[in-house]
Order: structure tokens, then C-alpha cells, then sequence
């Protein structure tokens, strides 16, 4: 049996450690029955058919191991069936060739949003595919948890912990902004589990005025300082009644590198107060797999493997209540899991006295 393994999008802690679970499971249960093959830098290596024959050595040693031993690559599914740079194949055409002509049995793939869309693609085209859930976003459809959410929540919960001591000796307003530009759940997670006073997600368009009460109320009742989790796709209540092509519009034109930017500009003026903006940005991609994402990666790895033993395709593999569990993947790609907006989680930070910005 042949198969060949990609890691695809952006990257994220956990990568080496699912790809580890799924090849020891093979190897363990398969032994010289099966050949991996690791496809280098995503779908980029599908298209150009750049692989290699790995080893059960590859595997070892990798389970803390940060980044991808494969590489990856942003390849947009909206090109996958447009002519490529020579106008000869496609880039889907040419995925089809290389999975054709070296006869793989089956691909595992992992990765987000845009990933999966392109391995639902490749099921619909023939082609036998088991995928898993990484995204630091948690925005998949079909799986309560991703790997590599939990690893990003604790970078971003220890930026803002970290935070705290200066915020309070300045007595500043910080804002930290967090990954996040559809779905804001690792900005609410993340701001929740490190004592954040206002949390700004997509999914809850904010007001610089509500904010700004929310600020000076804290500095009524004593408080030194406020800290702000600021998703780097929050939109404004005004930028929510916008068309799609008015808000493009509006933010290209936009004079700051950054929403956390515009926002500190918009409460100075509100509060008269300094405000400060960290980003931790790709830091919060980077670094060793947290234990949860270690165990959660180990899960998905040896059930996509038993999935490819009972030749069970076109599922990814999920969490659901906990179990691990498998998914059409004609029931994940294309669908965004956004925060809910009365969600158990939401209004457990209101209750607590959290402003969600609005």
C-alpha cells in the first residue's frame, strides 16, 4: 500500500506529531505492507510531483518537534481548476497525474479551511483521501476541536498574562491583538483564560464607545489598567452594515497596519487615556505542541490510520463529544465554524463582567 502524506496552509504546533501518529499506526499494524511517501510543501508538491520515500526513522523524535518536516504551502482552492503558469493542465490536472502515476492508494492530508476544500475536491475526482483537523483557528466544521488551537491559546493566554504587570505599572490600556480574521475563538478563549477585560471577536461587531464605557467604568471603580483581546479580523458595527465591496474598499483604505491600530486611535480620542498595542502575531503558530494537542494529534493520527486499513476515504477525522470520530468530507469543506454569538461560551464571559465590545 502506498501513501502519501501532505501538511498543507498555514502551519501550526502539532503538524509532526499527527504525522507521527497516523505512520507509527501504519507501520505498527502494516509493517512492510505499506510505503510512505512525504509530499513536500502541500499541494505545491502534489502539483510538481516532489516526494520522497520515508522511513519509520522519520518519524521518530517528532512528537515535540514545532513546524513541518514536509513543509508547507498556501496553494487557494479558488486556482485549482484554473490553467496553470504553462496553460497546459491545471493545477488540478496535474495533482490527478502525480497521484496517478505513482499509484499512491490513498493521501492523508492535513490542514484548514482552504485545505480541505481541495481534498473534497480530489475525493470527488477519484482520488482515495483521509484528512485531519489543524487549524490554530478552530474554525473547521465538523470537529469541536482542532489540533493546534489548544498550543495557541496557551502562547496567546501567556502574552497577555505577561501583559498584566506592565499594564499595571503604567496604568495603560493595553490591547493584544490575537490570530483570527473569520472566527474569533482563540481570541475568546484565550482572553477568558487570562483575565482580559474586553474581548473583540468577528462574530460580535464592536463599538468604540461601548469600549470606551467599559474602560472608564473600570477606571471609576479604581482599576489601574485595562487589557483589550483583540481579534485581527474584528469589524466595527458601522463596517457590519457594509457590502462586501464597501468594506474591501474600506479597508484598503485604511490608514493603519492593523485593526488594533485604528482601534487604540478611536478610544484615545474617547478616554483620553494611552493605549498601547502588542501583537504576538506568528508566534502564536510557533513552538512545541502543548501536551492537550500532543495527546489530541496522537488520537486523530491512529484513527485516520484505521481508517486507511478498513480503505473507509473521503472522511476527516474528528472530535465529537470527546470521541473521535469520522466525517464526510462533503460535510466539512466550504463550511466556516464561527463563534456563536449567544454561545455557552460568550455569555459565560459576560457573566463574569467581561465588555464583548458591543
Amino acid at each position: 500500500m502506498k501513501i502519501g502524506m501532505l501538511t498543507s496552509g498555514g502551519d501550526c504546533q502539532g503538524l509532526n506529531a499527527a504525522l507521527r501518529g497516523v505512520a507509527k499506526t501504519l507501520y505498527n499494524e502494516l509493517g512492510n505492507k505499506v510505503t510512505i511517501y512525504g509530499i513536500r510543501d502541500g499541494y505545491r508538491g502534489l502539483i510538481e510531483g516532489d516526494y520522497h520515500v520515508m522511513s519509520p526513522e522519520d518519524f521518530s523524535d517528532i512528537l515535540t518537534l514545532g513546524g513541518t518536516i514536509l513543509g508547507t504551502s498556501r496553494q487557494p482552492f479558488k486556482e485549482m481548476q484554473k490553467a496553470d503558469e504553462d496553460n497546459t493542465e491545471t493545477k488540478l490536472e496535474k495533482m490527478l497525474k502525480t497521484v496517478r502515476g505513482e499509484g499512491f492508494d490513498c493521501l492523508v492530508i492535513l490542514g484548514g479551511n482552504g485545505t480541505h476544500k481541495t481534498a473534497n475536491l480530489l475525493w470527488q475526482n477519484g482520488v482515495n483521501v483521509v484528512t485531519l483537523p489543524k487549524t490554530i483557528d478552530n474554525d473547521l466544521w465538523g470537529t469541536e476541536t482542532t489540533f493546534g488551537f489548544q498550543s495557541a491559546i496557551d502562547i496567546a493566554s501567556t502574552v497577555i498574562d505577561s501583559i498584566h504587570s506592565t499594564a499595571f505599572s503604567h496604568s495603560r490600556v493595553f490591547i493584544v491583538e490575537v490570530m483570527g480574521h473569520k472566527a474569533g475563538w482563540l481570541t475568546l478563549y484565550a482572553g477568558l483564560a487570562s483575565g482580559a477585560d474586553v474581548i473583540v471577536i468577528p462574530e460580535i461587531p464592536y463599538s468604540a464607545e461601548a469600549i470606551a464605557k467599559a474602560i472608564d467604568k473600570r477606571e471609576q471603580s479604581g482599576k489601574r489598567f485595562s487589557i483589550l483581546a483583540v481579534a485581527e479580523g474584528a469589524i466595527s458595527q458601522q463596517e457590519a452594515k457594509m457590502s462586501k465591496k464597501e468594506f474591501k474598499a474600506a479597508r484598503e483604505g485604511m490608514p493603519y497596519p492593523s485593526i488594533s491600530y485604528r482601534m487604540a486611535d478611536e478610544l484615545k480620542a474617547l478616554t483620553g487615556q494611552e493605549i498601547r498595542v502588542t501583537i504576538p502575531g506568528h508566534y502564536q503558530r510557533g513552538g512545541a505542541p502543548c501536551p492537550a494537542d500532543r495527546l489530541l494529534t496522537s488520537r486523530l493520527g491512529v484513527a485516520a490510520a484505521q481508517l486507511i486499513e478498513q480503505k473507509k476515504y473521503g472522511y476527516m477525522v474528528a472530535v465529537q463529544h470527546d470521541r473521535i470520530v469520522p466525517v464526510p468530507l462533503a460535510e466539512v469543506a466550504g463550511k466556516l465554524k464561527t463563534v456563536p454569538p449567544d454561545g455557552e461560551v460568550v455569555r459565560a464571559a459576560r457573566a463574569l463582567g467581561l465588555s464583548m465590545g458591543d
